[in-house]
């Protein structure tokens, strides 16, 4: 059985995960691939069980394996949190921050966020993964995650970064062909790019008109001969003339500015689906996390 397991080894047990095989994690962590394996082979052997199912290209976790390396996530984020507590870098933020957001925004605002955020704060390395749905909100393997919506999990904090305006929108050209709706009810007689993304009902558009952000919103069915769920991909149809598009006003704004694309219905609003950051009560005191998210606040200043 084991005699306990070092900081050293459960950081091994993450990198094995990250990489998802001998040969990469090999890469990650500067060693030979037979050196990953015997490590491996010498943990496996201490504490008893298998963690790891080989196969020639890929590598997964087992049971055993998945149960440690939750854990290990968990108690390597305390020892980095205790260690900004305890010494006198409290204040310099250090360790590795794991973000995770979805494809779009993330590409478009957070990497770059994380690129000026390490600029100033060198000693924090970031790893950035993309994801077209969420993660759980109990699945440890990110520190941060960017959400649309505040979750209702009481186990997370959730800070508001942003607010996220979803708007319609069209080409000149489009609306120079086919005309511009007066109102949601004349959306069913137009072309609309439809997006499937996460649970939202597809082909279905909730507006409501006014100031009152909280009023009930009407659900207008439309419909369109082009699907995708991405939203570049979405965005660059509605650039080409081929419809209306509902869209998140921090997708469109230059857009709309440069006038390429024109909004539609603006008297028209849809319901809330603000920006926030998301992660764990425990890592409340971590200056990683603390730092990173006040950077992003301030970063997106511009939508609130």
């Amino acid at each position: 059985m084991s005699a306990g397991f070092q900081p050293a080894e459960l950081s091994f047990i993450v990198a094995l995960s990250n990489a998802g095989s001998l040969s990469g994690a090999a890469r990650e962590l500067g060693i030979t691939t037979s050196a990953v394996s015997k490590r491996l082979a010498f943990i496996e052997s201490r504490v008893g069980v298998p963690l790891v199912n080989r196969t020639t290209r890929r590598m997964s976790l087992t049971p055993e394996g998945e149960v440690l390396l939750e854990h290990a996530r968990r108690i390597l984020g305390e020892i980095a949190d205790l260690d900004q507590l305890l010494t006198n870098s409290k204040g310099v933020p250090k360790g590795q921050l794991r973000v995770n957001a979805t494809l779009g925004f993330g590409r478009l605002h957070i990497a770059p966020a994380i690129s000026q955020y390490v600029l100033k704060y060198p000693q924090v390395d970031v790893q950035l993964q993309l994801s077209v749905d969420p993660p759980p909100l109990t699945d440890d393997q990110f520190d941060v995650c960017i959400r649309f919506g505040a979750p209702a999990d009481t186990r997370v904090i959730a800070r508001r970064l942003a607010a996220n305006r979803r708007l319609l929108c069209a080409s000149p050209k489009y609306l120079e062909q086919h005309g511009e709706p007066k109102s949601p009810a004349e959306l069913a007689r137009h072309n609309c790019i439809c997006i499937r993304q996460g649970d939202e009902a597809y082909g279905v558009w909730r507006l409501f008109a006014g100031r009152e952000a909280g009023r009930t919103a009407d659900a207008v069915r439309v419909r369109g001969n082009l699907t995708t769920n991405d939203g570049e991909i979405a965005v660059n149809w509605a650039l080409d003339g081929h419809g209306i598009l509902m869209r998140a006003e921090w997708d469109v704004e230059r857009y709309l500015q440069s006038g390429r694309l024109v909004q539609v219905l603006p008297n028209f609003k849809t319901p809330d689906a603000d920006i926030y950051a998301v992660y764990p009560q425990r890592h409340q005191l971590s200056a990683r996390i603390r730092t990173f998210v006040d950077f992003l606040s301030e970063s997106f200043k511009r939508f609130k």
